[in-house]
């Protein structure tokens, strides 16, 4: 009996310790899973998912499996604070996410003050990376490219046009169209228009009187597909031809489900197509045989993913710091939307927006990466 017992407790044993040689790697994924931006959400959401998937069938980081955790920030920055601090209780040390700028800067901190590394694939405003952070990192460019483009654009194209400036007030949506108004007048453009709504409205009556009195040509949008549909709908049953013009915020197909037919001919900044990088072909087939289009951010959701994997895995280290240094280091990192390096911000190194202009294809009205 005795030797029954102490045989027991040595299977015991060696199944711990073949758990701990075993363990798990808990990988955080925060965005707006529900409410308005739900389709950015699912986009983030979905390309970490098969990105897991993917490396756990390669061998996982460092020979650990991943396991996903969900944070649902509702694109609410104190819901995201929220959603950071359960990662923290829950033993999470990469995260990737969030969406929205206003929301990733504050569950940053909370990263920081805990050890978690964070790389977003969608946060572009330009203050994310230049707080001195060892632990922010991002797939996508910044708003003050982005704006560069844009107000170059506005320049090249609209220069007799009258041009206004509408935001939704947020970090995202503010600083993209103040950086697109400063590239803008930087070249001598000056608008007619600069004006504000607050997230969620859905009336823009009084703001499309004054588009309508002012005689505004080109409409800049700094906001999400939700609020600029509406804007446009409401613009177009007004009569206002303006051309709209925007950023990556309205990379979803539900902006023209929102915008209805007067979308047609929005223009848009957006990094070049990532659907069409070649080492994205064999992923993207596995998104289409589960019935989901991988467009606008999924791709760089799973790209995060992929460098957070190929830096722990270089340097055999699990310990965030490090994998931090490593990222940080200029060395370039394979993934599907192509080689990414970093500079010691935690910013991409290659430039990374261009024109795409929202047009009928087949049945449907989408963006479409201008030539």
């Amino acid at each position: 009996m005795k030797k029954v017992l102490l045989t027991s407790i040595a299977l015991g044993a060696a199944l711990a310790l073949s758990g701990v040689a075993r363990a798990d790697i808990k990988v955080g994924v925060a965005g707006p899973l529900t409410g308005p931006n739900a389709a950015f959400g699912a986009q983030l959401q979905k390309g970490a998912e098969q990105a897991a998937e993917d490396i756990n069938a390669a061998g996982g980081i460092n020979g650990e499996k991943i396991v996903l955790s969900f944070g649902d920030d509702v694109s609410d920055p104190k819901q995201g604070v929220s959603v950071a601090n359960k990662f923290v209780g829950d033993g999470v040390k990469l995260v990737v996410g969030h969406f929205n700028s206003g929301v990733t800067i504050p569950a940053s901190e909370v990263y920081q003050e805990n050890g978690i590394i964070v790389i977003t694939p969608s946060a572009t405003n330009p203050k994310l990376t230049e707080r001195g952070m060892w632990n922010t990192f991002r797939t996508c460019g910044r708003d003050d490219q982005q704006g560069a483009v844009a107000g170059k654009y506005i320049k090249d194209n609209f220069a007799n046009k009258k041009v206004a400036f509408i935001h939704d007030k947020t970090t995202y949506g503010q600083g993209l169209a103040d950086e697109t108004k400063k590239a803008a007048n930087a070249l001598g453009i000056k608008e007619v228009m600069y004006e504000g709504i607050n997230a969620g409205e859905k009336d823009f009556s009084a703001l499309v009187s004054k588009i309508k009195a002012a005689g505004v040509e080109v409409i800049y949008w700094g906001g999400l597909h939700t609020e600029g549909g509406l804007i446009v709908r409401q613009s177009r049953d007004q009569g206002i031809k303006a051309v709209f013009m925007s950023g990556d915020g309205i990379t979803s197909d539900e902006f023209a489900t929102i915008g209805g037919p007067g979308v047609e001919g929005t223009l848009m900044t957006f990094p070049p197509e990532p659907r069409n990088h070649p080492e994205a072909k064999d992923v993207i087939k596995k998104f289409e045989a589960k019935n989901f289009n991988p467009e606008a951010y999924t791709l760089y959701s799973y790209a995060a993913l992929q460098i957070l994997a190929q830096a722990a895995n270089n340097i055999k280290s699990n310990d965030p710091k490090k994998i931090a240094e490593e990222m940080h280091s200029g060395k370039a990192f394979k993934t599907v939307i192509g080689d990414i390096s970093y500079d010691k911000k935690g910013d991409i190194t290659r430039p990374d927006y261009t024109m795409y202009v929202w047009k009928k294809v087949g049945d449907k009205i989408t963006y479409v990466e201008m030539q």
